[in-house]
C-alpha cells in the first residue's frame, strides 16, 4: 500500500530531546481532459491546499465541544485527564492562531513542540497515550503538520487518530488523502477521500470529498468512477459549493469516454 513511515519516525518531542528519529502517468486522453480543467481545479494538489483553511475553520468549533465533553466525563474517573486536558489548552490556542493565518508556520510548531512551559500535542500524545487527550492530539498534531507540508507525519498522526464524530471522522481521513496526494501517491489518496465521503452523509464533507475523489480519479485515468461521484453531487448535493462547478467536470469527463 502506501510508502510512509509510521511511529518509528516520528519526530522528536521536548521529553525526548536527547533520543534519536508513484504513479504510472494517465493515457493521453485523460491527462488533456484533465489538464484543460479550470484554474484551481487543474492542479489536485493545489485544490487540496486550498480547502485547508475552510476545513480546519470549521473543526476549530468543532473541538471545543468535543474537548469539554471529553473534560466534563474524565475528571471524576480519570483525574489524569484534567491535567491533559489542561495541557492541551495552550497547544490548541496556538493551533486555533495557526489557522487564523498569523506567523502560521511557527505557530503550528508550536503547537506541536509546547510552549510556555506547557506541553504541545506531541508531548500529549506521548505522555497520556491511550487518553481521549492523546488521541484528539494525534488529530491535531497530524493537521498541523499537513499545514507544515510534512507530510509523512501527517499520515502517521492522522492514522492513529480515531473518532466516530461525524465531522472529524472524514475530516480525519480527508487529510490523509490530501498529504497522499502531495506524495504524488494518488491511488492511496483516492481510497482515503472514498473513506472519508462514507465516513458519514452530511451537507460539507460529503460533497468536499466526492469532489477531491472526483478530480483524483480523473488524474488516474478511471473516469467512470469520476463520472459516477460527480453525478451524485449533482443530485444529492446540488445546494453545495462542490455542486457549482460539477456540471463543466461532468461535460468534459463525458467527453473522454
Amino acid at each position: 500500500m502506501a510508502t510512509y513511515k509510521k511511529r518509528g519516525y516520528k519526530p522528536k518531542t521536548k521529553k525526548e530531546k536527547e533520543q534519536e528519529e508513484i504513479i504510472d502517468d494517465s493515457n493521453s486522453t485523460t491527462a488533456e481532459v484533465f489538464n484543460t480543467l479550470d484554474e484551481g481545479a487543474s492542479r489536485t494538489e493545489e485544490w487540496a491546499v486550498e480547502n485547508q483553511k475552510y476545513i480546519l475553520g470549521i473543526v476549530g468549533a468543532i473541538a471545543v465541544v468535543v474537548l469539554g465533553y471529553l473534560g466534563y466525563n474524565k475528571l471524576v474517573s480519570e483525574p489524569q485527564q484534567k491535567e491533559a486536558m489542561n495541557e492541551m489548552y495552550t497547544a490548541k490556542k496556538y493551533f486555533d492562531d495557526a489557522v487564523s493565518g498569523i506567523s502560521s508556520d511557527s505557530l503550528y510548531k508550536m503547537s506541536l513542540e509546547g510552549g510556555e512551559g506547557k506541553y504541545g500535542m506531541l508531548d500529549i500524545v506521548s505522555e497520556y497515550g491511550g487518553s481521549p487527550a492523546a488521541n484528539l492530539a494525534n488529530y491535531y498534531a497530524g493537521m498541523a503538520y499537513l499545514n507544515l507540508k510534512d507530510y509523512q507525519n501527517a499520515i502517521t498522526y492522522l492514522s492513529d487518530f480515531s473518532s466516530d464524530d461525524k465531522m472529524l471522522s472524514p475530516i480525519a481521513k480527508g487529510g490523509i488523502g490530501d498529504a497522499f496526494v502531495q506524495l504524488d501517491q494518488k491511488s492511496d489518496a483516492l481510497g482515503y477521500y472514498e473513506e472519508a465521503f462514507k465516513a458519514n452523509v452530511n451537507d460539507f464533507t460529503t460533497p468536499l470529498y466526492l469532489m477531491k475523489a472526483a478530480r483524483v480519479a480523473i488524474s488516474l485515468g478511471e473516469n467512470d468512477k469520476a463520472l459516477k461521484y460527480l453525478k451524485r453531487i449533482k443530485t444529492e448535493f446540488s445546494a453545495s459549493t462542490e455542486a457549482k462547478k460539477v456540471d463543466v467536470l461532468i461535460g468534459k469527463v463525458e467527453a473522454s469516454l
